[in-house]
Order: structure tokens, then C-alpha cells, then sequence
């Protein structure tokens, strides 16, 4: 055989392996979300499930058993905004579902616009959904659905169609004007057809996320869409938290299963690739530790910013160097300070000097956050502790324990397996974006997850 017949025939081989190899981009990607989603409960009500939730997603997929969160405190807001950036609150400036103004010093909600009521313009990265807008110069379609507008806005991204949630004035799924014609002519729509009121419930999310699939054409050419749908997981009884949640997780398994099966129907189970994954806290109910001798007890901000003001205003002349309080962060008068030629960091060496020594108090920090979002001071309660602004009556309850919940994928592409050592959901996004082909967010800087 000729040396040219032979080169010939192993560039024909290597091209065949390389054409078995490359698989095509999914059609569709869908990112589940879940609020308060815990790997436990998933375990305990495991005989429960059906075939088509849970255990098709942990039998098929590839299943990223020890799932964390590069950051803390985890709230929903922070918590979404991490999973569609790449990136932790320092970067895309979520850092919680509100934060307190530092003109006005009145609370701020994550999603609010003063020019369209609600926006992302509070996001200040991009999402994989905006570089999958960019990679096809708009033709992907990008649209979300989740009960409440911060999880809907936030998983959607600057540059998506639509995003819808529930208003809880009306009852009815509602987007903002930020959003195209064809947006809120889809809600319109399906306010006016659906025979279900708009309560949010996982089902009433599911119905619409399908809707968003089969009207507006998602997943049916060879250009990549983005679905992003938040369900919940949060119980509402703490007394009856057992029975409570086993409904929940059985019902959940349910809206799963349907979800997955409407959408594999209309797109093709081999062109459709799902993420899901928690957001990894759950809402602390305070509990009576006094009552079984347990180390607790309350610290009450607002009586401490008082202190901390007259301390402060001992050292360096009177003045009200503490503007105000907020969750468990203390904001100091910047601009006083300054005015007065006092060494800021000063301020700050002498006012965690004070404060760490208040009982409950287990450590004292400056925000990594932009200052324009968060306070100067963090104050960080010994578990067991609740912090209560007695000026607001706002109630903040330290818990240090760990809530584990995975990191699912399933679907086109995926090859199914567990996987045990740590992934942080700040992964997920560079995941999808080289599944799909294209760049990370513009903030993103961690590894896909293998």
C-alpha cells in the first residue's frame, strides 16, 4: 500500500472519531432552580418518588453530590444572581434581596428601576444567558419563570426576551416594560386563557415555563435557547416541618417529572440539557436554646450603633459618626469623617475593637462588598444568637450549619455519574456555556466542572 493511500485512509479514521466525539449543542437549556432545596430531604422521601423527578434526575444524570456556595450569608437574590454570573456578590453586586441606600438610607430591593419598576440594571456582570444573546447576535431566545420577580429578573439576565412572575397585588403573571412586545404579549395571553389562578405554587410555574417552550418556539432550530425556571422547597410550618415537607418533596418530584417530560416531548430528550441545583440556605426559625441550658441569647443592633456612636464620639468630638443599621451590617457617615480629616481606617480599627467584645459577637468585619450595597461594619453572631433592630423590629437569626444540596445535569451531552468531591455553583454557568459553545461571563473565572 502507498505511503499516500496510508496517510490518506488515517486522516479518514482520525476525522471519524473526531465527528463520533463532537456532539452537537443542545437545542435547549433549562436551569431549575429550587429555593431552599436539601440533599436530605431528597434522600429522606426517596421511596416516595416517582420514575420521571428526582430519581430519573439521580439515576441519569450527573449528580454533584457535595454543592457549595463560594460566599456567605446566601440569600435567595445572592444566591441566583451567583449561579447565572459565575461569580460571587464582590463581582456582580447582588448582594442580598435588599440592601439599605446610602443616600436616602431607606432599603433597596434588588430588582427595583426607577425608569421600568423592575430591571436587572442592579446586576453589574453579564449572565450565560447574555453571552449565549451575544454569541448568536440575538436570535436565542431567553425567557424565565419564577414565582416571585427577584428569582424571574435575576436568572433571566440583561438581555433576555422575557421573564415573568407573579404579582401579588393582582394575582396574575406579570413582566415589566424592560421586556419585549412579544413578552407581554405571551402573559397577556395566558392570563386571559389559563384556568388557573396565578398562585406561583411549582405547578403554576411549570404550566407557564412550558407555555414560554411551545409559544415562542423554543428549542426547534439549531440555535441554542435558554429557559431559567425557580420552584420551591420552603416549608412554612416549623412545628409541623416532617409531614410538611414530605408533601412538598413528593409534590416537587411531580412538577419535576411533568416539567421534564413536556419539554423532552416538544424539543427531543437528546437536544435538551437540564441544570438543577438549590440555593442553598433555608429560612431560620428562632428557637428556645435557653430552654435546654444552650448557649443563646439576642444582640441588639440598634442599642450597639447607639454605643458605637457615643464611643466613637468620645474619642474623636461629638458627632453621629453611625448613620443607621441594617440586617446585621452598621453604616458609618463617610462623608463626616472625611469632612473632619479623620483616618477612616482608624474609625474602623477602633469600632471592631468595641464591638467584639459585646457579648453574642463572634467576629467583626469590613463588607468585600461595593460600598454603594452594604455596610461598613458585618457583624457576625455566635450560633444560637438572633440579631433584633428594635427600631425596626427586624429579627436576624445565626445559624452556622451547613445545608447540603446537589448539583444536577441531565440530557443532551451529559454522561451520568456521582461525583463526590466539592463543586461550587459558581461553576455551573462556565459549565453550560462550554456545553452550548460559547464564553463565560464577562466576571466568571472558575473551572467548568468535569
Amino acid at each position: 500500500m502507498k505511503l499516500s493511500t496510508i496517510l490518506f485512509l488515517t486522516l479518514l479514521s482520525g476525522a471519524d472519531i473526531q465527528a463520533q466525539t463532537l456532539q452537537p449543542a443542545p437545542r435547549l437549556v433549562v436551569n431549575i432552580t429550587v429555593d431552599q432545596l436539601r440533599t436530605d430531604y431528597i434522600e429522606h422521601f426517596a421511596p416516595l418518588y416517582g420514575e420521571g423527578g428526582f430519581r430519573k434526575l439521580l439515576e441519569q444524570g450527573r449528580v454533584y453530590e457535595a454543592a457549595s456556595y463560594p460566599f456567605a450569608p446566601v440569600d435567595r437574590a445572592s444566591a441566583i444572581a451567583s449561579i447565572a454570573t459565575g461569580t460571587t456578590p464582590h463581582y456582580n453586586n447582588i448582594v442580598a434581596t435588599q440592601w439599605l441606600d446610602r443616600n436616602t438610607l431607606r432599603p433597596v430591593f434588588c430588582t427595583d428601576d426607577k425608569e421600568f419598576g423592575t430591571s436587572p440594571h442592579n446586576m453589574a456582570t453579564s449572565t450565560v444567558a447574555d453571552e449565549l444573546k451575544i454569541s448568536t447576535k440575538g436570535a436565542a431566545i431567553v425567557y424565565s419563570v419564577a414565582p416571585v420577580k427577584d428569582a424571574a429578573v435575576l436568572s433571566a439576565g440583561h438581555a433576555a426576551d422575557g421573564a415573568f412572575w407573579v404579582n401579588d397585588k393582582t394575582g396574575q403573571w406579570a413582566t415589566s416594560g424592560y421586556y419585549s412586545k412579544g413578552a407581554h404579549a405571551l402573559v397577556r395571553t395566558y392570563n386571559n386563557t389559563s384556568q388557573k389562578r396565578a398562585t406561583g405554587d411549582n405547578d403554576g410555574v411549570a404550566d407557564l415555563s412550558v407555555a414560554c417552550v411551545n409559544d415562542m418556539g423554543m428549542g426547534r432550530d439549531n440555535i441554542t435557547d435558554m429557559l431559567s425556571v425557580t420552584l420551591s422547597a420552603k416549608g412554612t410550618d416549623p412545628t409541623v416541618w416532617q409531614s410538611e415537607m414530605e408533601i412538598i418533596y413528593v409534590k416537587l418530584d411531580r412538577t419535576l417529572a411533568s416539567l421534564i417530560k413536556r419539554i423532552e416531548d416538544k424539543v427531543g430528550s437528546d437536544k435538551v440539557m437540564f441544570v438543577l441545583t438549590s440555593t442553598g440556605y433555608t429560612d431560620e426559625q428562632p428557637v428556645d436554646y435557653q430552654r435546654f441550658h444552650i448557649p443563646s441569647g439576642t444582640f441588639y443592633i440598634n442599642r450597639t450603633a447607639n454605643l458605637l456612636n457615643m464611643y466613637l464620639g468620645a474619642v474623636y468630638g461629638q458627632a453621629k459618626y453611625v448613620e443607621t443599621c441594617f440586617h446585621n451590617q452598621i453604616y458609618l457617615d463617610r462623608k463626616l469623617i472625611e469632612q473632619r480629616h479623620i483616618s477612616f481606617t482608624d474609625v474602623i480599627t477602633r469600632s471592631k475593637e468595641l464591638l467584639v467584645q459585646t457579648a453574642g459577637v463572634r467576629n467583626v468585619s469590613t463588607s468585600p462588598y461595593n460600598p454603594s450595597v452594604s455596610g461598613d461594619l458585618v457583624i457576625e453572631t455566635a450560633p444560637g444568637w438572633q440579631i433584633l433592630n428594635e427600631d425596626s423590629h427586624e429579627n436576624y437569626f445565626s445559624r452556622a450549619a451547613f445545608i447540603p444540596f446537589p448539583i444536577i445535569m441531565y440530557g443532551a451531552g451529559v454522561k451520568p455519574g456521582h461525583v463526590t468531591t466539592q463543586a461550587t455553583v459558581d461553576r455551573i454557568a462556565p459549565t453550560v456555556a462550554k456545553a452550548i459553545r460559547i464564553r463565560a461571563p464577562n466576571a466568571c473565572s472558575s473551572e467548568p466542572l468535569q
